[in-house]
């Protein structure tokens, strides 16, 4: 005999635990989201401006073109041409009543019309100003060749450039002229303007080939100078005693120079001084 197989039970559904009050409760398995609901932030009211403030930005709204209007036209456009009188005459400077009358016209607004007159103007560079200031000085001298003080040539010859303040003719040259040029020609002779004393005679520098000769005139030590010479010109050494006359060397252009010229210097107890007003006064 087989024994039938008893028939699992089937499990109770949750309805019928629910009712028997055994339903263990369990979170559920989807998340539930919770919604909190809030309340809008109201912004707070703003103040309405106050009568004083409307009156205020209507003014400066109105105010604002009437000025631009104001400043754009000219004064006398609003008034006619006439001519006023004050009331009360003018009085003298010494308090007595002065019989004619003050008056003064204000132009009308057809003068606006003319336009600001103005004069030409032009732009004079600095080497214009001290060309028309020392560009046309009178270098004419005259010279007999001889006697104790004498030109540094037995005639007179042309000067290109005095002492003082001049247009640089070159890069490196002095606008601060501390001397005389001669241009007599390149190879003229240079002779020695008095008795004196060479204390130098080189060749090198702005210079070039030149000569110092140390005078004593008139109880005071004058120093000549003779500047810009053919190089290996001059035949004198330091510590020779020259006469008056004396051969120096010839007229080059050595050392910073633009041409064959002499610069002639005369410095008096160690100060330049202007060698031409020096030699004419000195000089024969």
């Amino acid at each position: 005999m087989i024994e039938a197989s008893a028939s699992p039970e089937t499990p109770p559904t949750r309805r019928q635990l629910r009712r028997r009050g055994n339903v263990p409760v369990s979170a559920p398995a989807t998340p539930v989201s919770v919604f909190t609901e809030t309340t809008p932030h109201k912004r707070p009211a703003r103040p309405k401006p106050s009568m004083g403030r409307r009156i205020l930005g209507l003014g400066t709204v109105i105010a604002a073109p009437l000025l631009f209007v104001g400043v754009s036209l000219p004064v006398n456009i609003f008034y006619p041409s006439v001519e006023l009188s004050p009331a009360v005459a003018g009085q003298g400077s010494m308090g007595g009543t002065d019989s004619g009358t003050q008056s003064f016209t204000v132009a009308s607004s057809a003068s606006g019309q003319v336009g600001v007159q103005r004069e030409s103007w032009s732009v004079t560079s600095f080497a214009e100003v001290l060309k028309a200031r020392y560009g046309s000085r009178n270098f004419s001298y005259s010279t007999t060749g001889n006697g104790s003080i004498r030109w540094p040539f037995p005639n007179t010859v042309p000067i290109s450039s005095g002492f003082g303040d001049r247009v640089a003719p070159c890069r490196y040259c002095s606008s601060n002229h501390r001397g005389l040029d001669f241009t007599p020609g390149n190879g003229t002779p240079i002779f020695a303007i008095a008795d004196g004393v060479v204390t130098e005679s080189e060749y090198g520098g702005g210079y070039g080939q030149y000569v110092y000769i140390e005078h004593l005139i008139g109880d005071q030590k004058v120093l000549s100078v003779y500047a810009h010479m053919q190089r290996g010109s001059s035949p004198v050494s330091a510590g020779q005693v020259v006469p008056a006359g004396e051969f120096l060397g010839l007229v080059g252009n050595t050392g910073i120079s633009t041409g064959p010229h002499l610069h002639f210097e005369i410095r008096v107890e160690g100060e330049y001084v202007n060698p031409f007003t020096w030699l004419k006064f000195y000089a024969f």
